[in-house]
């Protein structure tokens, strides 16, 4: 029995062997170099020398991307003549970072030629043009109603200015104000005509060729960002409630933050349940979509107030007609950002509670973005209680006039 299980043994020992630390450099270097030769075919893309200088020079989308310069491929040739494994490890992780940052590039060339297309009518939805319109920072989109003139004059009242402070606002801060509405079943008729009178007043009024209707907001949305990005020529562009407190200088500056930031989306980030029965609150037509019954929606901005970036905008603008519309609004333009390169944002200053949080953040030095009653989805009796909540909890008339908009 010894002498038939000596052999094994040895046959078990010589399985486990290790490599030797020459194999594992010959192997590597064998690895790297197939790739480099595998990769040689996406040489056919770039440019000789001598176009690539020029290439790297010039700004226009016909520019062709150069993989690698002239040193990468001076310091390639002598990686393979000296054949440092140190070398090739470096040279490993430097073409990992390279690719990456590939990516990234032609991330954003993808939605620069999106636009591009819509501008020339070639896109699914309406175009976006980008010369002619006025230069903004931020458009603020404030969602309203037909049945709320009470809740507009109670923002009027606070934080959004009015008649020539508005008008200067715009003009010497880049900050658009404009409560956002559509047109009633009826075109023309008293509901419209009484919104056409509060609008030769107060002109502050952004009209969408939409239907109002509640179990409309997320095509509502999809419109308002879809004209708001046709209209200004802005960084960014927010939706917020008329029920809703907001300090407009402390809501610029933290969007300022983000400015360099493409495809950006910020709000108060939240994963609510999907409510599959019917007739409750919020309920989810179509929740069979997310699974089964218990599960929480995706990580999606709460629907009070959120902002996206202008390439996020214009994504919607172009890409309208086949977003698909979930029956609440916040999770609509979450589900529309939630497959794309985007940067979510969970910005807990946009979501305060009224008195006494907001007041307290404040004296703390903490001045709050916008502040709301959770259990009312928006400050519960806000037409009664937005002039208190103003004193306890605003920046102050100053504040906003302070905000510089980075160029």
């Amino acid at each position: 029995m010894m002498a038939l299980t000596q052999p094994q043994s040895e046959k078990k020992a010589a399985r486990a062997r290790p490599m030797s630390g020459k194999a594992v450099l010959v192997l590597c270097a064998a690895s790297f170099f197939v790739g480099l030769l595998l990769s040689g075919r996406m040489t056919i893309l770039t440019s000789p020398p001598s176009a690539t200088r020029g290439a790297s020079s010039s700004s226009g989308h016909g520019s062709r991307i150069a993989l690698f310069s002239d040193d990468d491929c001076e310091h390639r040739r002598k990686l393979e003549e000296g054949s440092n494994p140190n070398d090739v490890m470096k040279e490993v992780s430097r073409t990992h970072q390279a690719i990456r940052s590939l990516d990234k590039s032609v991330s954003s060339l993808e939605m620069e030629l999106a636009v591009e297309r819509a501008k020339r009518n070639g896109g699914l939805g309406a175009s976006v043009p980008s010369k002619g319109l006025p230069k903004a920072f931020v458009v603020v989109g404030i969602n309203t109603a037909f049945s709320s003139k009470k809740r507009r004059d109670s923002l009027r009242d606070t934080w959004v200015p009015r008649g020539e402070k508005l008008r200067r606002l715009e003009k010497e801060k880049g900050i658009v104000v404009r409560f956002v509405i559509g047109h009633s079943a009826t075109p023309g008729g008293a509901l419209d005509r009484a919104i056409d009178v509060e609008e030769a007043e107060t002109r502050d009024f952004m009209r969408l060729d939409h239907v109002e209707g509640y179990h409309e907001l997320s095509s509502k949305t999809r419109i308002y960002f879809a004209a708001a990005v046709a209209t200004w020529d802005a960084a960014f562009y927010v939706k917020v409630d008329d029920d809703v407190h907001v300090n407009l200088g402390m809501l610029t500056n933290r969007l300022a933050r983000y400015r360099t930031t493409p495809r950006v989306y910020v709000g108060c980030m939240k994963s609510g349940p999907v409510l599959s029965q019917k007739g409750v609150k919020y309920h989810e037509p179509e929740s069979w979509k997310f699974g089964d019954e218990g599960n929480k929606y995706f990580r999606h901005a709460t629907g009070q107030i959120y902002a996206i970036s202008r390439d996020l905008a214009s994504y919607i603008s172009i890409n309208q007609p086949i977003l698909h519309r979930f029956a609440n609004e916040d999770v609509s333009l979450g589900a529309w950002l939630i497959g794309l390169e985007v940067e979510h944002v969970d910005d807990r200053s946009l979501c305060c509670a009224t008195p006494p949080d907001c007041e307290w953040k404040k004296q703390a030095g903490n001045v709050c973005a916008a502040s709301f009653d959770w259990s009312c989805s928006g400050i519960c009796k806000s037409v009664d209680r937005m002039r208190a909540i103003h004193s306890a909890c605003g920046e102050g008339d100053g504040a906003v006039w302070n905000f510089a908009a980075a160029a």
